[in-house]
C-alpha cells in the first residue's frame, strides 16, 4: 500500500469523516470514498472556491500563498489542503 493510500485510509477512519477526496489542478476527481455526483458537485465547486480563495490571498500579499480553507455549515464541515498538483478534500460531521 502506497504512502498515499494509506494516509487516506488514517483520514477516512478518523470519527465524523464522510468522505475524502483527492482533486488534480484541473479540478478532475483523481481518488475518492464519495458516490458519483457527490464527487462531481463537490470537486468542481470546491475547486473554484479554492483558486478564488488562494487568488484573494495573493492580491492582498503577493508573497503569501493559501495553505488550508476550511468551510463549516450546519451539515458538514469541509476542509482543503491545496497543493501545486492536487487539491485533498475532506467532508466531515461536524457534530461527531
Amino acid at each position: 500500500m502506497t504512502e498515499v493510500e494509506e494516509t487516506l485510509k488514517r483520514i477516512q477512519s478518523h470519527k465524523g469523516v464522510i468522505g475524502t477526496m483527492v482533486v488534480n489542478a484541473e479540478g478532475i476527481p483523481i481518488r475518492t470514498t464519495l458516490d458519483n455526483s457527490t464527487m462531481v458537485q463537490y470537486a468542481g465547486l470546491l475547486h473554484q472556491l479554492t483558486m478564488k480563495a488562494r487568488s484573494t490571498v495573493r492580491d492582498i500579499d503577493p508573497q503569501n500563498d493559501l495553505t488550508f480553507l476550511r468551510i463549516r455549515s450546519k451539515k458538514h464541515e469541509i476542509m482543503v489542503a491545496p497543493h501545486k498538483e492536487y487539491l485533498l478534500i475532506v467532508i466531515q460531521n461536524p457534530c461527531e
